[in-house]
């Protein structure tokens, strides 16, 4: 026996750039949070050629489900020609082999910050969202371990008086993005910075989500078919952003979520948030021969 038999040969970096140990401790927490829908599951958040806050939880995870046959397309606020997106896209591509696509349809891993694509996600597809802050309850505790028992006793009543406060100074709920659900009827969790537009498409969805906070240390996950309610009262029902009366000046597209684009007269015109989605449209008004998905929403109204 030598020592060559011993040892591999040298390899600029593992394959995903994560170690291997790396990816088997996310691959174990993440089928913890599976098996615990909306519990929040710490893990030891390695380092990756990306500043923390940029992406770096929802980038660990894709680099450790990643493999050479699976198509990547990666978005950031609904756009997946802006740096941020572009930049984890090409990282991807280069430290798996693996192809890239903006077309949702064609998607095997999708990882997003801030959004749900327009277009409904399959059951063989995974989304990945990138999480700033996991913790809902920290607005109304700020000392984490009392956060975590108040988890345990799922004692959310501070949240709820929360909710109740804005509705009696403001009229209404006023918490716009990262709206808090109830996952499983169990764990209320924060679903990233997604807008309230977004919070229904989770509920009973067929595709697996899973976010993670790589600043914070912690992921959590939403499994296929599994009920995600977002907190409101009984006599205060749940309002998503009033976008359906809204068209995309440059695509036509009608009844979706929107980017809203101010102008020099004082005036604003909107553009499709999923860019994508607007590509195809604009295909599509061209006679070119693109194919759209079914969509979470149709004229602004939720598919039942």
């Amino acid at each position: 026996m030598s020592l060559e038999t011993l040892t591999k040969s040298w390899e600029p970096m593992s394959y995903g750039f994560l170690d291997a140990s790396a990816k088997r401790e996310i691959r174990r927490k993440t089928l913890k949070a599976i098996a615990v829908p909306g519990c929040q599951i710490p893990y030891a958040s390695r380092e990756v050629p990306m500043a923390r806050g940029w992406g770096t939880g929802g980038l660990q995870v894709s680099c450790t489900l990643i493999n050479p046959d699976m198509r990547v397309k990666v978005i950031d606020q609904g756009a997946d020609d802006s740096v941020n997106a572009a930049s984890i896209r090409k990282f991807l591509a280069r430290v798996s082999g693996a192809p890239v696509t903006m077309d949702t349809l064609e998607a095997d891993l999708i990882q997003s910050r801030h959004r749900i694509p327009e277009e409904k996600l399959r059951e063989d597809q995974v989304l990945v969202l990138q999480v700033p802050n996991p913790e809902p309850l920290r607005p109304v505790q700020p000392n984490m371990s009392i956060a975590r028992q108040m988890h345990a006793d799922a004692d959310y009543g501070r949240m709820w008086l929360q909710l109740y406060e804005q509705i009696v100074r403001s009229g209404r709920v006023m918490q716009g993005a990262s709206y808090p659900s109830l996952v499983n009827g169990r764990f209320v969790m924060t679903p990233s910075p997604i807008p309230r537009w977004d919070v229904p498409k989770m509920d009973m969805a067929a595709h697996l989500t899973i976010l993670s906070a790589g600043r914070e240390k912690r992921l959590h996950a939403v499994p296929p078919y599994t009920r995600v309610e977002p907190l409101v009262f009984d006599d205060v029902p749940f309002r998503v952003e009033d976008h359906g009366r809204l068209v995309c000046t440059r695509s036509g597209a009608r009844g979706f979520f929107m980017n809203e684009i101010p102008q020099e007269d004082g005036t604003s015109s909107f553009e499709v948030s999923d860019s994508e989605l607007g590509v195809k449209t604009i295909h599509r008004r061209d006679g070119d021969a693109a194919r759209i998905g079914e969509t979470w929403y149709t004229d602004g109204e939720m598919a039942q």
